[in-house]
């Protein structure tokens, strides 16, 4: 979207909290930004083997930390997400809103790093993570957590004798995605995860042996009004926004609302989600 159309929404979106008035504004700024919902969904599949069954992933995507989220929020989601003790971690990028700005310090990295999950924690760029000269920053501090990077790569996903893929690709706006060369060498007729912050590359995952894509990027349109829907998405964002979409016989989209606010601080009919996937065969 360009300058012109943005403000454009955003001045549409003022004039609604305006006419909402100042009780609804200072919900949206302050209230509903730290209302964590957790998002729970049962993916149902002929590929998930036994040993699968129950198998549980942790979504969680977009922090934004500096751009009103802090690391002590921060902190509680960290302690929220050990709470409910999933087997695998996935973030889907965006970590902090301007990496050439923010003051990055090793409490970041600790935190991250107390998130436990016995299968492992992955994750991929988000376009912020690439924007403000960020690459590196952010690899380096995920590499210090224990993070895994999967850029146009994959990893296997073991349980018993049996296994699951988990792919990755570069972010879809600022990055190089390949998904031809995140699948290369995987076994097609195992149960397959793409990890693609941009949620709208769902299209082109479609042709591909992946049977869950789990995305974020849109914040869920971050603000959302009665009976006209989100507001504003970014690019890549605008054809899925939130919650799930069956887009095939093979292919089930998920996209997170993610946690926290860009470009405006407000969330309104849209709170912050982590979500909580479980596998299951048929």
């Amino acid at each position: 979207m360009n300058r012109r159309s943005f403000l454009k929404k955003m001045l549409g979106s003022f004039l609604t909290f305006v006419g909402l008035g100042g009780g609804s504004y200072y919900y949206a700024r302050e209230i509903e930004p730290t209302l964590l919902h957790i998002q729970r969904e049962t993916i149902s599949s002929p590929k998930v083997p036994t040993s699968f069954n129950g198998f549980t992933i942790v979504q969680f995507s977009d922090t934004h930390i500096g751009f009103q989220y802090t690391l002590d929020q921060l902190k509680k989601l960290v302690a929220k997400i050990n709470e409910i003790k999933p087997d695998l971690i996935v973030f889907t990028g965006d970590l902090v809103d301007e990496p050439n700005k923010y003051k990055w310090n090793n409490e970041l990295v600790n935190l991250l790093a107390t998130l436990t999950a016995p299968q492992g924690k992955y994750w991929v760029y988000g376009n912020h993570d690439h924007g403000g000269y960020g690459t590196e920053i952010v690899k380096n501090v995920m590499e210090q957590a224990d993070f895994k990077l999967l850029k146009n790569s994959h990893t296997t996903i073991e349980n018993q004798t049996d296994r699951i893929i988990v792919a990755g690709i570069d972010d879809v706006m600022l990055g190089k995605p390949d998904l031809n060369l995140a699948l290369k060498n995987s076994n097609p007729d195992l149960f397959a995860i793409l990890l693609s912050h941009e949620p709208d590359y769902a299209n082109t995952t479609k042709a591909f042996p992946v049977d869950l894509q789990l995305s974020g990027h849109s914040h869920g349109g971050q603000v959302r009004l009665p009976f006209i829907g989100h507001v504003y998405t970014p690019a890549f964002a605008e054809e899925y926004v939130q919650g799930r979409y069956e887009l095939s016989k093979d292919l089930t989209l998920l996209v997170s609302k993610g946690i926290g606010t860009t470009r405006v601080p407000y969330r309104f009919l849209c709170k912050p989600e982590i979500q909580v996937i479980t596998l299951n065969g048929m």
